[in-house]
C-alpha cells in the first residue's frame, strides 16, 4: 500500500515522501498514529501544494537570513565592560550579552543558545562568535569589547 508520510518516521522515511508499505502496518500503526496518508490523487495534490508552499516560506527565510548575516558582518558589534587598571575585565563577556548587543546595535533578535563565543573573553580586544541560523547556516560575527 502506498502512504503519503505526514510526520518522520524511523526506518521509514522523512515526512512529505511517498513510501511503499504492508497493508497492515500502514492500516494499523501509520494511519491511526496520524503519521500518514492514504496515497490518493486528492492527497497526493495536497502534499505537493504543501510542498511549494514550504520551498516558499524556506526562499524567504534564507533571504531574510542572508540580510542578517550581511548586517552582521558590516561592522564589528561593542559590547562594554568594566576593567581593572590592567586591562583585565571583571568577570567575561557572554552570549547573553551578544545577544542583547545585536539586539539594541543591529535592531536583529538572537536567541543565545545560538551564539557560540570561540575564544575566553577576559581583556579588552576583538573576538569572534560563532552564530548558528539552523540547517548548516552559520556565520562570524566580529565583536569588540571597549572600557565602560
Amino acid at each position: 500500500m502506498e502512504v503519503i508520510l505526514i510526520q518522520d518516521v524511523d526506518n521509514l522515511g522523512a515526512a512529505h515522501e511517498k513510501v511503499n508499505v504492508k497493508n497492515g502496518y500502514a492500516r494499523n500503526f501509520l494511519i491511526p498514529g496520524k503519521l500518514a496518508v492514504e496515497a490518493s490523487p486528492g492527497n497526493l495534490k495536497q502534499m505537493e501544494e504543501r510542498l511549494k508552499q514550504f520551498k516558499k516560506k524556506e526562499d524567504k527565510l534564507l533571504a531574510e537570513m542572508n540580510k542578517v548575516i550581511e548586517v552582521l558582518k558590516a561592522s564589528p558589534l561593542k559590547i562594554g565592560a568594566k576593567t581593572g587598571t590592567s586591562g583585565k575585565i571583571f568577570g567575561s563577556v557572554t552570549s547573553i550579552q551578544l545577544a542583547r548587543a545585536i539586539r539594541d546595535q543591529k535592531g536583529y533578535e538572537i536567541d543565545r543558545r545560538r551564539i557560540h563565543i570561540v575564544d575566553e573573553v577576559k581583556e579588552l580586544g576583538t573576538y569572534k562568535a560563532k552564530i548558528d541560523f539552523g540547517n548548516g547556516n552559520e556565520t562570524e560575527a566580529e565583536f569588540e569589547v571597549i572600557a565602560e
